[in-house]
């Protein structure tokens, strides 16, 4: 039977197109259910408090970081969304008098307008935001090299490389509602992909590139970031691939509550634990990464039941 159209975005692939039964058995997963999805290769992990849930969020950069040598330079890459984390880096950098010397840091996307990266002047900029959340934070006798900071806004063949040629301890990211990690996001339903959407292993193929965004990310991000103006969100954005990611050692993710909703919390965990990946649902397709965490503050697992407001 061919797949139903999205009921987002009709011309697009999205979870709206999956069977109804894969999405009912995860609107039923409860907060014990979550914690038994844990495999090997797949963790779940719970934060009772904000403070806990950010500052272990942080850490994750100290602990890359610490790894870095000179023989062996070592980074994280990380997202805008959350960005709670990124003032306790530069905090917990300067305590430990952490010296960044041969660590490295890439950021996972940047927005797109008129076919070239928009520069630190837009207000919506990540690398921007990047520097004066954290970076820019940072003691000067401590701070990251400048060559050190890896941003998808020149080459991006080149930036793609740069995960091959220095180890990147972990990739780090939210879950955005169209279920995607950085702006990975389903392709529209279009030419080849007309009657089904690509298969995992076509989508794993994808590095580094320009991407068209789901009309439910653009729309996510004026919530998010632009108090609801959708006409100061681009259209596109340069963002790190799949090949980038399976490149990286862990992947963690972070489900604060606010990015995505209880329902799609919920999806993504189930497809990665049960290795039911789909391109529809690109978060899924990391069922097949080795090295999985996916990390959720209590308070925001919320449940999947009607209310009325």
């Amino acid at each position: 039977m061919p797949r139903p159209l999205s009921k987002l975005a009709p011309d697009w692939w999205d979870y709206t197109t999956l069977d109804k039964e894969l999405l009912d058995d995860a609107a039923r997963l409860g907060e014990k259910d979550l914690l038994q999805l844990s495999r090997p290769g797949f963790t779940v992990k719970f934060y009772d408090t904000v403070q806990e849930f950010y500052c272990a969020e942080a850490l994750e950069y100290i602990d890359a970081w610490r790894q870095a040598t000179p023989s062996r330079p070592a980074g994280i890459c990380g997202p805008i969304g959350p960005t709670e984390q990124l003032p306790l880096v530069a905090r917990m950098v300067n305590a430990l008098g952490l010296d960044l010397t041969h660590a490295h840091f890439w950021g996972m996307d940047e927005w797109v307008l008129d076919g070239r990266p928009v520069s630190t002047d837009h207000p919506l900029s990540f690398a921007k935001c990047d520097k004066e959340m954290c970076f820019d934070r940072i003691e000067k006798k401590l701070a990251m090299p400048e060559e050190n900071l890896h941003f998808p806004t020149g080459n991006l063949e080149s930036f793609s490389q740069s995960f091959s040629q220095i180890r990147c301890v972990l990739m780090q990211g939210g879950q955005g509602e169209i279920k995607h990690w950085a702006f990975n996001d389903p392709l529209p339903r279009e030419g080849k992909y007309r009657e089904a959407p690509p298969s995992p292993a076509e989508y794993r193929r994808l590095a580094t590139r320009v991407v068209k965004l789901h009309p439910v990310t653009i729309t996510q991000n004026a919530r998010t970031s632009g108090g609801g103006n959708v006409a100061l969100v681009p259209t596109h954005a340069a963002t790190v691939g799949p090949v980038e990611t399976w490149k990286s050692e862990k992947v963690s993710i972070w489900h604060p509550g606010h990015h995505d909703n209880p329902f799609g919390i919920r999806l993504t965990a189930l497809m990665i634990s049960k290795k039911i990946p789909d391109a529809s649902v690109p978060m899924s397709l990391l069922a097949d990464h080795p090295c999985i965490q996916f990390n959720y503050l209590r308070p925001g697992l919320g449940s999947v039941v009607v209310e009325m407001h």
